[in-house]
């Protein structure tokens, strides 16, 4: 992409998602994330309703008069985006390509992070981990991020969501929001997000094309496998063809989504044909 053009696009992403996320995002992301996590403030003397399990027993043998330690609220959060780069983000039918959508999603939450004080950083990952931008502030940083998700070429067009995660676990040393955008069209990743999960509070937002969910009935088509290159030519105009299609796609979502449940991840999914806002939204109020 030309430079000129690739400032262009960025622009209008910042333009619109800053509206957004100061219009709707900004409140609705504060109440969902801040507060998660509890941090250690200081000691005090023990007063009359304190709860015994928060007694700091050596300061207390040391005065020889119980003290209790005072916690408080985590106010400045880590949020890390997992970015699925891989080949089947170039498909969409409807208003944009899920490669588009998870990149003005991913704006989205970058700005409110940076509106919230938080530090926002991104792993890129196909079926290994791309690129790695580290947490930092600043709207200068979240341009890079904006201008990396339109203009970064990934080395391979395949996926496994185990890499990404696996990599998150190690390198994000104090509990994060982790907001993974994919189509988790991927192979068993159960694992690597359970142990993911256990550190971090993940959340899936699953993006996905109408046409994914089932076939025309358009005749003789030859489809393209867009991670492995693979073509084949399906005549959807048989019944046959079309059921079994759309048999595998609920198996495929209901399993997706009983590990998410499994594993305590919320979760929601982004159509390419629909407005993503009321589902974000939905998503922001649940928790």
């Amino acid at each position: 992409m030309e430079a000129i053009e690739l400032l262009k696009k960025v622009r209008r992403i910042e333009i619109k998602t800053r509206g957004l996320t100061r219009q709707i995002f900004a409140g609705e992301y504060h109440s969902a994330f801040k507060g998660r996590g509890i941090a250690f403030n200081e000691v005090r003397e023990y007063q009359y309703g304190d709860d015994i399990r928060n007694i700091d027993w050596n300061v207390t043998a040391r005065f020889n008069h119980p003290y209790v330690k005072v916690f408080e609220e985590e106010r400045e959060l880590t949020v890390m985006l997992l970015i699925d780069l891989s080949g089947s983000g170039n498909f969409g039918t409807k208003v944009s390509f899920k490669r588009d959508l998870m990149t003005e999603v991913a704006a989205v939450l970058s700005f409110s992070a940076i509106y919230n004080n938080d530090k926002i950083g991104v792993i890129f990952f196909s079926e290994t981990v791309e690129k790695f931008i580290p947490p930092q502030k600043g709207r200068k940083h979240i341009l890079r991020i904006i201008r990396e998700l339109l203009d970064f070429k990934p080395r391979s067009n395949n996926t496994n969501l185990g890499e990404p995660l696996r990599f998150l676990t190690n390198a994000i040393k104090k509990r994060c929001t982790a907001f993974i955008i994919s189509d988790f069209i991927a192979p068993d990743f159960d694992e690597a997000l359970k142990i993911a999960a256990n550190k971090h509070d993940v959340v899936a937002l699953r993006v996905y094309d109408p046409f994914e969910r089932e076939l025309p009935d358009i005749g003789f088509v030859k489809v393209r496998d867009s991670e492995t290159g693979t073509e084949k030519w399906i005549d959807t105009s048989s019944s046959l063809t079309r059921k079994a299609y759309s048999r595998w796609w609920s198996d495929h979502t209901g399993n997706v989504e009983g590990t998410f449940r499994k594993y305590g991840v919320d979760s929601v999914s982004l159509s390419t044909g629909e407005d993503y806002v009321k589902p974000l939204i939905k998503l922001f109020e649940n928790r």
